[in-house]
């Protein structure tokens, strides 16, 4: 008769422990297969020493462990099935938002029929330099403005630095402020646009504006556009 050591699995139950590993999980980890732990449980309690079984305690601990396991199975369920509702409900909210006027937190619009336009928001008044670049991070216009305090908006007619006529697309805003003494000013930067459309394939559904993607937790307003 093989007899093992005191509270561990003879070489009987260790293969046997394997092959019902290999049976229910492919080789995936006790902690995420519940089926593994339990077949791991059974067959040591099945070959264990008869002349030395295994301690209450230690028994007690397995159990406890064992539960453990099932109580985070479930959870990790019940979390999975509360995500898909909260996506599915989000992406709901998200087609609301088509053909709707947005304002949201960003810096990159886009330029259509020679016009862009962004919503800055200035910390106090001063003088600004304003870059422009296009998708690939070139420049392609820079100019110096002067702020107000709060809210306002900057325009670009889609001509660069040279003169020449920008092409349509998406172009991104960089504000430098400095006040009187030459202290640096804090600027927001908003983008404002009509949402003709959602990406589903991110974590959370993304508005899309042209090909500018804006996370829905960055909108602060939403107009009709009738």
């Amino acid at each position: 008769m093989s007899i093992s050591n005191t509270g561990k699995l003879s070489n009987s139950a260790v293969i046997a422990a394997q092959n019902g590993t290999n049976a229910s999980g492919g080789g995936t980890s006790i902690a995420n297969n519940f089926d593994q732990f339990l077949t791991l449980l059974t067959t040591q309690l099945k070959n264990q020493n008869p002349l030395d079984p295994l301690d209450t305690n230690q028994f007690t601990q397995q159990l406890v462990q064992f539960a453990g396991v099932e109580q985070q199975l479930k959870q990790n369920e019940t979390l999975t099935a509360l995500l898909g509702v909260s996506k599915a409900t989000t992406g709901a909210s998200a087609i609301g938002f088509v053909g709707q006027k947005v304002t949201a937190d960003g810096a990159a619009t886009q330029l259509k029929d020679d016009k862009a336009e962004w919503k800055l928001n200035a910390s106090k008044g001063g003088t600004a330099t304003i870059t422009i670049k296009d998708v690939n991070g070139k420049v392609v216009q820079t100019a110096t403005t002067t702020l107000t305090a709060g809210d306002q908006s900057y325009r670009w007619d889609g001509k660069t630095s040279t003169g020449s006529v920008a092409p349509e697309g998406e172009y991104t805003i960089t504000v430098d402020a400095t006040d009187i003494s030459g202290a640096a000013i804090t600027v927001k930067t908003e983008v404002t646009g009509i949402v003709d459309g959602v990406d589903f394939s991110t974590a959370v559904p993304t508005l899309l504006i042209g090909a500018i993607k804006v996370p829905l937790d960055r909108v602060k307003s939403v107009k009709s556009n009738s």
